[in-house]
């Protein structure tokens, strides 16, 4: 039976509890009953919900201690925007979350547990996993499952079919984009509606353009938005724009992959997740990607946008204040490290990456090894405009700048400005 299709005929939200359910979910009151952890998750698509269902009731059966997880589903968007109030409140024991910068942010705020007791015996993890799961005062908090790099998807057969090359650089980019649009092609699947899909783009036309120290320098405050630096990324992106799909703004990221997947697009800027739930089993071996395309040779392809994901303990659970609910919640930490537990995972989501080591990459799939390549041979990681930088910054003031300039591309002056004087403004704030 095909799993896809299995999973694709639930209801996307069926089962997820609101956010104020999940704000209010400790189980078994303050203390917990010491074996059951709550867990809250952001994989509210079917696909990684059934993923993270089967490592879960793995880690249920090895526990000889009979610890149990509960699991409490949230929207992805609704997470990641409420995520803050949601930490200051009433969290779960463990909840997933995202490496770099919007981990640290959180443990600067004292809102994580300190797990570097667990990183000294994890293994498996590269130099650079541990730092990007170490906050400011280098300390880990962090427990990293997968990642997945963003890049240009295609299907295979339609450039087959029409003679398609994939370009290098962004000349030849701009010329396969006129010739699909002669092929009554939209040559660009686009969208923005989630107000975090653009933000891709955005990143590989800056790294592309500026080099990935500007990339990190920027989003850390410390560069000037209406620069000539950033003044010629959204002039690019602007080059850009006659080829995307139109109504970005009003298209969720599915629908986008989905026109991808039904040859109605030729291309989309998406992380390796996002077509690949949207291709249904028997179509899954025609999804291909390529690397953002040069723009300035001086930084060539040289950085790949490869987020990665994982675990965190809540420092303001109730439950982890009982000292039985806090061991079981790193067992499960312990446990999710390693490969074993991220093979569990990608058997049932084969959109992912691995970051262990002791992983079984054997049974990967071309797509997933090519990924792999392509992540490998990066000389820079970023993690993605919204985690790279402060969540207040990307929220309040990246999502909408983004939406007004795909509505009106033609004030990029005022848009800088603007983004420049709100960033002063929130970077002050500490």
């Amino acid at each position: 039976m095909s799993r896809r299709n299995v999973l694709r005929g639930a209801a996307l939200g069926a089962g997820a509890v609101t956010l104020p359910s999940l704000l209010t979910a400790c189980g078994g009151g303050p203390g917990g009953d010491g074996k059951t952890v709550t867990l809250g998750s952001n994989a509210s698509d079917p696909v990684p919900r059934k993923a993270f269902a089967e490592a879960f009731t793995a880690y249920e059966k090895q526990s000889k201690e009979g610890r149990k997880v509960k699991v409490n589903t949230v929207d992805h968007n609704t997470f990641q925007e409420n995520i803050n109030r949601y930490l200051q409140g009433k969290p779960d024991d463990v909840f997933m979350w995202f490496a770099g910068y919007r981990m640290q942010f959180f443990a600067k705020k004292g809102l994580l547990y300190d797990i570097s007791d667990l990183w000294a015996d994890f293994k498996g993890f590269s130099p650079a996993l541990k730092d990007q799961s170490t906050g400011e005062d280098g300390k880990q908090y962090l427990t990293p499952y997968y990642y997945y790099p963003w890049a240009v998807f295609h299907r295979k057969s339609l450039f087959q079919e029409r003679g398609y090359q994939a370009p290098k650089t962004l000349d030849e980019y701009v010329a396969l984009a006129k010739r699909m649009q002669k092929d009554k092609l939209v040559p660009i699947a686009f969208c923005d509606k989630d107000g975090w899909p653009a933000m891709g783009t955005f990143d590989y036309i800056n790294m592309r353009t500026n080099g990935y120290e500007f990339h990190k320098n920027l989003m850390a405050g410390k560069e000037a938005w209406n620069g000539k630096q950033v003044k010629e990324v959204f002039d690019t992106w602007r080059r850009l724009l006659p080829y995307c799909q139109q109504g970005a703004n009003g298209r969720t990221w599915q629908e986008a992959a989905t026109s991808l997947q039904k040859r109605e697009a030729g291309m989309a800027v998406f992380g390796l997740p996002h077509p690949g739930a949207q291709f249904p089993d028997d179509e899954e071996q025609d999804l291909d990607f390529f690397p953002f395309p040069v723009i300035n040779p001086e930084h060539g392809q040289d950085a790949v946008e490869a987020p990665i994901d994982g675990y965190l303990l809540a420092k303001k659970s109730k439950n982890l204040k009982n000292e039985k609910t806090l061991e079981s919640a790193k067992d499960l930490l312990t446990w999710l490290a390693t490969g074993r537990a991220e093979d569990i995972y990608l058997q049932h989501d084969p959109n992912n990456i691995a970051v262990s080591d002791e992983a079984d990459i054997s049974a990967y799939t071309p797509l997933q090894k090519k990924a792999v390549e392509l992540v490998s041979n990066a000389k820079q990681i970023s993690q993605f405009l919204d985690r790279d930088t402060r969540p207040d910054f990307s929220s309040t003031v990246m999502i909408p700048a983004i939406q007004k300039f795909i509505s009106n591309p033609n004030d990029v002056d005022g848009l800088v400005n603007d983004i420049e004087r709100q960033k002063k403004t929130i970077f002050a704030s500490d």
